[in-house]
């Protein structure tokens, strides 16, 4: 019993630690984005020698999205003849299909693929695809995003630096006002770009790869054997395979791209719940790669395992606050201590962490959305529903390691109305 004690006593020590870094990170990525020395993405390059692009769009039963997504690409400035648009139709059972063979029959670059069989999900979507594309630069689009005109060209411009493999915008929801979810969700999206991206950017860590709104060589994912089907996030993995081989991410603050956020909390939960079984998937796969490349700095390092870490720490705070409650028990802790414990943890994952308050607040304040901050004493009462299910999406993580699971890609609902833009 003494030994157990002790053993739950050491772990609340590691939690404050663990909850201590987080905070420490946070305030040097708003501290950075408040008073550092901005680094300037590339747009303001000029090139008459554009190349080839191609635009893959995976989509499955996207009905309601799908030529919203369309008309905003064809709306783009950039030269037609040097753009392919490849709309990926995965297993769809809706209208998906007639939508892209109209869309198909009226633009001669608009080269629809069809998949029927094998596994559905994002990652063998584009491993189809990328073999049989033309572009020397791939960009990726989810179904419900909205590109602005000049977007490609943007993405784009920044691959004329050698180093650079893949190009990651910022995303931005355009049904903020639908209900108060969406209006935490463009909070978390204002701290997680405008700060915390554009810091490690600033200072030359780990900006990550989002999987849509970016760009990505196509021979260099092709000579890292393109996306693994069985990690279902496969932004974050092309993130750290890049880096292990001493390619860079580069994040590109101005280009920005407009998304439907999720408009109810089950659909919430579910993609928080894919996210963190990705993210740790790719955790259990990269850290000790990540530790021994030799083309990634110690910063860099220190940043990675921060980051492939994050979707760990609400499951290792759930564990913190079981132990506070079993040591209340044990008697080696007053009702009062085991309150405040909670209390901590909550505010912590609420402000320190999931939607980090020093990233949002100023994120906020440069956006010159002053009224959203607000919200933010609401963010605390998202604390048991985060916690809860990015735990259960790093347990999955945990057993598809342990069972060798190959996990089904679960798709995000979409609530737009189904008509064009054109």
């Amino acid at each position: 019993m003494v030994l157990l004690i002790l053993i739950l006593k050491v772990y609340m020590l590691l939690i404050v630690l663990v909850m201590l870094v987080y905070t420490i990170r946070h305030f040097i990525f708003t501290t950075n984005r408040a008073l550092g020395e901005q680094k300037i993405y590339y747009q303001d390059i000029l090139d008459s020698e554009l190349p080839k692009v191609s635009i893959l769009i995976p989509m499955h039963n996207e009905e309601k999205v799908a030529a919203h997504s369309l008309d905003a690409i064809l709306n783009a400035d950039y030269p037609k003849n040097k753009l392919e648009i490849i709309p990926i139709n995965d297993h769809s059972s809706d209208n998906t299909k007639n939508i892209l063979e109209e869309y198909a029959h009226r633009f001669d670059f608009i080269k629809p693929y069809y998949r029927n069989t094998g596994q559905r999900g994002k990652p063998s979507a584009l491993n189809d695809v990328i073999k049989i594309s033309e572009g020397e630069i791939i960009v990726v689009f989810d179904a419900d995003y909205l590109p602005p005109k000049g977007i490609i060209r943007d993405i784009v411009i920044s691959f004329q630096d050698p180093e650079i493999g893949a190009v990651m915008g910022r995303v931005i929801p355009q049904n903020v006002s639908s209900n108060l979810l969406t209006r935490l969700l463009d909070l978390e999206r204002t701290g997680g770009y405008q700060v915390d991206q554009q810091a490690r950017y600033n200072m030359k860590l780990i900006p990550q790869y989002g999987g849509t709104v970016g760009g990505f060589r196509r021979v260099v994912v092709e000579s890292l054997d393109g996306f693994d089907p069985r990690i279902i996030t496969e932004d974050t993995e092309l993130t750290f395979k890049l880096y292990i081989r001493g390619w860079k991410v580069s994040y590109a603050n101005r280009v920005e791209c407009y998304e439907e956020a999720p408009e109810n909390w089950r659909v919430r939960a579910r993609q928080v719940t894919r996210w963190a079984r990705g993210h740790t998937q790719v955790f259990f796969r990269f850290l000790n790669p990540m530790l021994h490349s030799k083309f990634l700095s110690t910063l860099e390092k220190v940043d990675g395992v921060l980051l492939l870490s994050i979707y760990l720490i609400p499951l290792l705070l759930l564990i913190g606050i079981i132990d506070s409650v079993l040591l209340f028990f044990f008697g080696e802790m007053n009702l009062l201590n085991s309150i405040i414990v909670f209390l901590m943890v909550a505010t912590y994952n609420s402000f320190g962490n999931a939607a980090p308050f020093f990233q949002i607040g100023f994120g906020s304040l440069i956006d010159g959305s002053k009224e959203r901050i607000r919200l933010l004493p609401i963010l605390m009462f998202n604390f048991i529903f985060y916690m809860w299910y990015i735990s259960k999406g790093s347990f999955f993580a945990i057993f598809d390691v342990i069972k060798g699971n190959n996990p089904e890609w679960q798709k995000t609902e979409r609530y737009r109305k189904q008509e064009s833009l054109s």
